[in-house]
C-alpha cells in the first residue's frame, strides 16, 4: 500500500461511520478517497456545479449556502468534523450541486470519488448496504434540520405581512 493510500486509510479509520466496517471495505473506500486540505474562506463548489464528490469533514468546519433572491447568499447548514456533505453526488439522479461550500476555518476533509464510490457499492453490495444505510441517516437528519429552519421562517407569517 502507498503512503498516501495509507494515510487516506488512517484517517478513514478514525471516523466512527467506518469503524465497523471490514478491512476489505475500507481498503476500497480509501483507493477511490483523497485527503484534501482547504484555507478558511476557500470555495470548494458552487451552488448548480457539477457534483463529483462526496466529502467528510476530518478538521475544520464548512459551510453549506444557497442563494435566495433578494436575500443573496443564506448559510443552511454548518459541517462539523466527521459529518458528510454532498451526499447527494452518491444518488444516480441528482446532477448538479444544490448548495455551495465555503471553507469557514482551515481544516482537512476527505474527497470520496462519487462515481467510483457508486460503482464498488455495486460491486460489493455488503459495502453498497452499509454505505447507503449511513447516507440514508444523514439524508433524514438533514431533512429534519431543514424542516425546522423553514418552521422557523415560517412561523408567522401575519405579522410579516402586516408590516
Amino acid at each position: 500500500m502507498s503512503d498516501v493510500l495509507q494515510e487516506t486509510f488512517k484517517e478513514l479509520q478514525k471516523i466512527p461511520w467506518f469503524q465497523e466496517l471490514e478491512k476489505k471495505h475500507l481498503e476500497k473506500l480509501a483507493s477511490v478517497t483523497a485527503l484534501r486540505h482547504v484555507r478558511a474562506d476557500e470555495v470548494l463548489f458552487h451552488e448548480g456545479d457539477k457534483e463529483d464528490c462526496l466529502y467528510i469533514v476530518l478538521s475544520g468546519r464548512i459551510a453549506l449556502e444557497i442563494f435566495i433572491p433578494h436575500r443573496g447568499k443564506i448559510r443552511i447548514y454548518t459541517v462539523e468534523p466527521q459529518d458528510v456533505f454532498g451526499w447527494s453526488s452518491v444518488t444516480p439522479v441528482v446532477h448538479q450541486r444544490t448548495a455551495g461550500a465555503t471553507a469557514v476555518v482551515d481544516g482537512l476533509i476527505a474527497c470520496i470519488d462519487s462515481e467510483k464510490l457508486r460503482k464498488i457499492c455495486e460491486e460489493d453490495h455488503d459495502l453498497g448496504y452499509m454505505v447507503m444505510r449511513r447516507l440514508a441517516n444523514v439524508v433524514a437528519s438533514r431533512l429534519l434540520v431543514t424542516r425546522l429552519q423553514l418552521l422557523d421562517m415560517f412561523a408567522h407569517p401575519e405579522s410579516q405581512n402586516a408590516k
